[in-house]
């Protein structure tokens, strides 16, 4: 009998997914090649079902005679190791992001003489529609809070960008590049202190409160499915940091981020040149201790950001703050430096691995912008944020246009600065 192979997410499955095995029964002993949530990471989507589960629904139809995993998001492995006579796949990815799976499989098939068999594509029905549905139901609402915890445990780094308003989110959740023969995207949001409070015209002081930004997070989560994590700054008062925690897990924020400092905020980045006071060990373990007694859920995380290398107290100091830290509950360490070269933060790493090689740790290279996210990999960090690049990449482009408009008396000139009015109906899901 001729040996059919068909690679499937199947994560909800449905009608359309029973069509393409029906149909690829009729060539021969169908194998399914079950995307790992490894591989389905690599195609920049997502499962709202574990692998257990989705190999489980596909065992009970009787199209499916053998299941194997499928690491990749390329059929490389197993079509080497199987050489199936068909390998069957919807006519979809004949163009679009998947072009280049298909263009592999070709080569490899045809190398021993194997055929690609293409269905038609239901347009129907498909995985899109459905999650897009569920989407609309608020259902990856209830799923977006665990989604960061995942993705910590599945990629070597998770790429977060900034967001400060639902159109920034936007771009968050859509942009895609390649990059080293792979389509890269961002994994999740960053809603910033400093880019939430420059762009309601704010010092960055904790001036602006809670309630006024979770306003914006649930503007930006109308229209985003990608986990958020939320910079608190310092978390305020105890007790204040108790409701804060309760306010973003029902959210469904993924991780706060507070910092180890006490009285008037000022940012990080000014460093000793303003005057800024680190929290002792004691309270501000007592802090980590009570945010984590206040969470409800266990996917909501607390990353305990350590000032230390900022003020310049030194890395013994940052490395004992993270050792009673994480002891105190906190579900992860940011590490934070003002200096351009990242040689401290290669150090702490280097000594931080050295006895802990589980804990999640956070970098926002603002300063240090020359490391790229494969070295920080390389070092043993999780999670990278590109923490107000959109807000400030945005504000010179504005300034320029209201120039131009200003000093030609009309907007003609500024117009190739400037977004089509088309590109915006575009972007901008159902506005056309």
């Amino acid at each position: 009998m001729k040996k059919v192979y068909v690679a499937l997410i199947a994560d909800l499955i449905h009608a359309g997914h029973v069509r393409l095995l029906k149909e690829a029964t009729g060539l021969g002993e169908v194998t399914v090649g079950l995307l790992t949530s490894k591989a389905i990471e690599e195609m920049n989507d997502r499962a709202f079902l574990n692998y257990e589960k989705r190999y489980e629904a596909l065992d009970s139809l009787k199209y499916v005679n053998h299941i194997v995993p499928q690491d990749s998001a390329s059929y490389k492995d197993n079509i080497l190791k199987l050489k199936p006579d068909y390998v069957v796949h919807g006519d979809d990815w004949q163009y679009g992001a998947y072009q280049y799976l298909r263009d592999e499989v070709v080569t490899l098939i045809h190398g021993y003489g194997g055929s690609l068999k293409e269905i038609p594509y239901s347009s129907d029905i498909s995985d899109f529609n459905v999650k897009n549905e569920l989407i609309q139901l608020g259902v990856a609402s209830v799923s977006r809070q665990s989604r960061l915890r995942e993705l910590i445990k599945i990629k070597p780094v998770v790429r977060i960008l900034e967001a400060h308003n639902a159109l920034s989110g936007l771009i968050a959740e859509s942009t895609s590049e390649e990059r080293n023969g792979n389509l890269v995207s961002f994994d999740g949001m960053w809603s910033s202190s400093l880019t939430d409070s420059t762009a309601r015209g704010k010092p960055d002081i904790e001036a602006v409160d809670v309630t006024s930004r979770l306003n914006m997070v649930n503007d930006i989560f109308e229209v985003t499915t990608k986990p958020m994590i939320y910079d608190a700054d310092t978390g305020g008062k105890i007790e204040h940091f108790e409701f804060t925690v309760r306010s973003l897990e029902r959210t469904g924020v993924s991780a706060v981020v507070i910092e180890d400092k006490t009285g008037l905020k000022k940012n990080s980045l000014f460093g000793n040149d303003v005057v800024q006071t680190q929290d002792t060990i004691e309270d501000f373990c007592e802090k980590i201790i009570a945010g984590k007694k206040a969470q409800i859920g266990k996917d909501f995380m607390i990353v305990a950001r350590i000032e230390s290398l900022i003020l310049e107290v030194g890395m013994d100091d940052a490395l004992a703050r993270a050792t009673a830290y994480i002891q105190a509950g906190a579900d992860g360490i940011m590490i934070h430096s003002r200096h351009k070269d990242p040689a401290e933060i290669i150090e702490f790493m280097q000594k931080f691995r050295a006895s802990d090689r589980h804990t999640p740790i956070v970098v926002v290279p603002t300063s240090f912008n020359s490391v790229t996210v494969e070295e920080f990999a390389e070092m043993g960090v999780n999670i990278v944020i590109t923490a107000n690049h959109m807000l400030r990449s945005a504000y010179p482009a504005m300034l320029k246009v209201a120039k131009s408009i200003l000093s030609h008396g009309r907007s003609l000139e500024a117009e190739p600065d400037c977004m089509s009015i088309k590109e915006i109906l575009e972007f901008i899901p159902g506005t056309k």
